[in-house]
């Protein structure tokens, strides 16, 4: 039996109507599927089989958390995630995905594995800036990013400590490099 065969639905031998299935998704699931956005998690799936004459509807409840990188201090961080999908699955030669929603399966097989489309979904609804409430990133990693930074030291989001501040005030003196670009640019505007 193959890694994901807990998520392969028999869509052949699924009399009319609707049919539930259940899937617990953890650690072994994400590590298992090998994609880049997840590697940890407790993701509860519920999907609703709905068969019809000429396709099958598949909709997809997910919820629960993921363990993914904060963008800020590269630290895991629990995510929660909640997503409603739909997929509709029709017979045909060979397997091909119309579209996003729209996938085709061959007939004579009459089967579809599931596992990657959760993957997709759960990843697709991570936001694109995932970072950790305020004063809960990592503090050496916060401060050497704060050293790093070319904001001005009212837009931090965390208070600094007095070495942090030390150590900004070093760099405070403006490098007379960039007030000559400085003046470029004035030039330029006039």
């Amino acid at each position: 039996m193959g890694k994901f065969e807990l998520y392969t639905i028999d869509l052949k031998n699924l009399t009319p109507g609707t049919h539930e299935f259940e899937y617990l998704l953890e650690d072994k699931f994400f590590v298992d599927i090998d994609g880049n956005e997840v590697h940890k998690g407790h993701v509860h799936v519920q999907l609703a089989v709905k068969k019809s004459s000429v396709a099958f509807e598949l909709n997809f409840q997910i919820a629960g958390t993921v363990i993914i990188p904060c963008d800020r201090c590269l630290d895991d961080m629990e995510l929660p995630i909640e997503t409603q999908d739909k997929l509709i699955v029709k017979f045909g030669k060979e397997y091909a995905e119309e579209s996003d929603e729209i996938v085709i399966v061959p007939e004579e097989e009459g089967t579809i594995n599931v596992a990657w489309f959760l993957y997709e979904f759960i990843a697709l609804a991570i936001p694109i800036k995932h970072v950790h409430a305020a004063g809960k990133c990592n503090k050496a990693m916060a401060a050497k990013l704060r050293q790093h930074t070319a904001r001005s030291l009212d837009d931090l989001e965390e208070p600094l400590d007095e070495e942090q501040e030390e150590m900004s005030g070093e760099d405070a003196a403006v490098d007379p490099r960039w007030e000559a670009l400085k003046g470029l640019l004035e030039n330029d505007n006039n």
